[in-house]
């Protein structure tokens, strides 16, 4: 990009949410309809849903453990060129490396583990940090593909 070229313009939608199933509901809306505005085709949207709603039932259920004083921070900045969508929590935060391989044979069958093998798959960026002022954050990015 030359220093001629416009800045890449960013819409931005900041969010705080109780620690609920409901919130995960809404956090999984807001960013389809980000990525519907972005101009992510409807496959693309209903992926970035999922993985959001992957990570905001992480935030809710494990990191803030349903606790009604926590709350769940979402952040949407959409362009013409990306989809960033960033989900915190309150919780005491989590080593990622402590998490069992999802892939493994004995853990193929059980119910949970999947989340984030799954928002990998469906995100070109996954960032997982702790969160300033406490928790944890995760950054996912969704890059548009220029026709």
């Amino acid at each position: 990009m030359s220093r001629y070229d416009p800045p890449v313009k960013m819409e931005k939608l900041q969010q705080t949410l109780e620690s609920t199933l409901a919130s995960v509901d809404k956090a999984e809306q807001l960013a389809m309809e980000a990525a519907a505005k972005a101009g992510f085709e409807e496959d693309d949207q209903a992926q970035i849903g999922m993985a959001v709603r992957e990570c905001a039932v992480n935030a809710v259920v494990h990191g803030n453990r349903y606790n009604k004083n926590k709350r769940m921070h979402l952040e949407i900045s959409r362009s013409s060129e990306a989809i960033i969508i960033i989900i915190g929590d309150e919780g005491d935060g989590f080593d990622m490396s402590s998490l069992p391989d999802p892939l493994a044979p004995e853990n193929l069958l059980k119910q949970s583990g999947r989340g984030l093998l799954l928002i990998r798959a469906f995100m070109d960026d996954f960032d997982l940090h702790p969160r300033a002022g406490g928790g944890t954050e995760v950054k996912l990015v969704k890059n548009v593909i220029q026709a």
